[in-house]
């Protein structure tokens, strides 16, 4: 055989063998989590760039990660800036990739790795483009003034409080609501650039006699800021939907006992549903939609507090305005949580199975 025909063959040959160690980590039972993903909004042709956190099971290297994003039509309008070879481990992975534009319209959009074995495309989102600074917007004349981004765990007390709210009949849970709940700080974790609400069966009995379940709630209440949300704000959180029966998790307003409007409200057994709620001049809206709200979904969902009108939005597209608004004086504190249907209305849990649910982050713009 020819001495340079042996050599290359001998060089394909250790190629193919230096291979095989990675197709083996490749194809294992390690499992790549998409923790959240942005954005959902963008302006018509204005650059933009996205930001996809990921964990995995086990440190594992791919052989890229990006995000794709498709049209109505199935039309290519991928990010720039895929990495290659990136570490993925339990700890998380962060990709900020390039920027570029958009037309007008709604997109899907999804993180995605490619590996020994093909692409894989993670949790989908919906990208809505449309222009900003028209009275359609809801930040529009607005500054940032509440920013919680749960990039880091909580030291409670200057800006949140978790384990007691007065909106609970006995501080700690709220038998004649419905709820399971028994509220525990510990059930609230940081990871990832996410805060996770995670409920479980309690040692504790209800006053009705029923089991309860340990679970995580924040409210600014009773803390050092005591911030509250007033009339003209607007609120947003990006949250990841739970699949659980009994889930029940919300952002709400709550002060004094007649200052409660639900940004949201979910429960699995409605998977596609949302519940907008305006208790303090009634008006209610069940919002329907299976391409943008679903368990173990990430859903960005927002609420202008007006005084003539609340005004819901649903990945930036106003989806309900109650005309009835919260008047002039309004003001009260923000709650996030996860509760649990003790069965009256939904499904209470259906075994002891832990369930859980993840937000990105809440902003208020004043």
């Amino acid at each position: 055989m020819h001495a340079r025909i042996r050599i290359a063959m001998l060089a394909v040959a250790a190629l193919f063998a230096l291979a095989l160690p990675y197709q083996a980590t490749a194809i294992s039972a390690v499992t790549v989590t998409q923790d959240s993903l942005t954005p959902t909004t963008a302006v018509p042709g204005s650059p933009t760039t996205a930001t996809l956190k990921l964990h995995s099971s086990a440190c594992i290297t791919v052989l890229q990660v990006g995000v794709a994003v498709r049209d109505s039509a199935g039309n290519n309008y991928d990010f720039p800036g895929a990495i290659a070879n990136p570490l993925i481990c339990p700890s998380g992975y962060t990709l900020t990739t390039g920027s570029r534009t958009f037309p007008a319209g709604t997109y899907t959009e999804s993180g995605f790795y490619l590996d020994a074995t093909g692409y894989h495309n993670l949790t989908q989102v919906t990208l809505t483009v449309a222009s900003s600074g028209t009275p359609g917007d809801p930040t529009r004349g607005k500054t940032l003034t509440f920013a919680e981004e749960f990039n880091s765990p909580i030291t409670y007390g200057s800006r949140w409080v978790a384990g007691t709210t007065s909106a609970y009949q006995y501080g700690t849970h709220n038998p004649n609501d419905d709820k399971l709940d028994w509220l525990n700080p510990a059930n609230i974790t940081y990871a990832n650039g996410l805060a996770s609400f995670t409920a479980q069966p309690s040692t504790h009995t209800l006053e009705n006699g029923k089991q309860a379940w340990n679970t995580g709630l924040l409210t600014t209440e009773g803390s050092t800021q005591g911030f509250q949300i007033k009339t003209g704000d607007y609120i947003e959180t990006s949250v990841s939907m739970p699949s659980g029966l009994g889930a029940w998790p919300a952002l709400w307003s709550w002060k004094n006992g007649d200052t409660e409007v639900d940004k949201f409200e979910y429960h699995p057994d409605n998977p596609n549903l949302l519940e907008l709620t305006n208790h303090v001049n009634a008006a209610q809206d069940y919002y329907t939609n299976s391409g943008a709200v679903g368990p173990n979904c990430f859903v960005k969902i927002g609420a202008v507090y007006g005084a003539t009108s609340v005004d819901w939005y649903v990945n930036g597209v106003k989806v309900f305005s109650d005309g009835k608004g919260v008047g002039t004086s309004f003001s009260a504190y923000i709650i996030l949580n996860l509760s649990v249907d003790a069965g009256t209305w939904h499904p209470a849990p259906s075994n002891s199975n832990p369930i859980s649910f993840s937000a990105d982050y809440v902003h208020v713009w004043r």
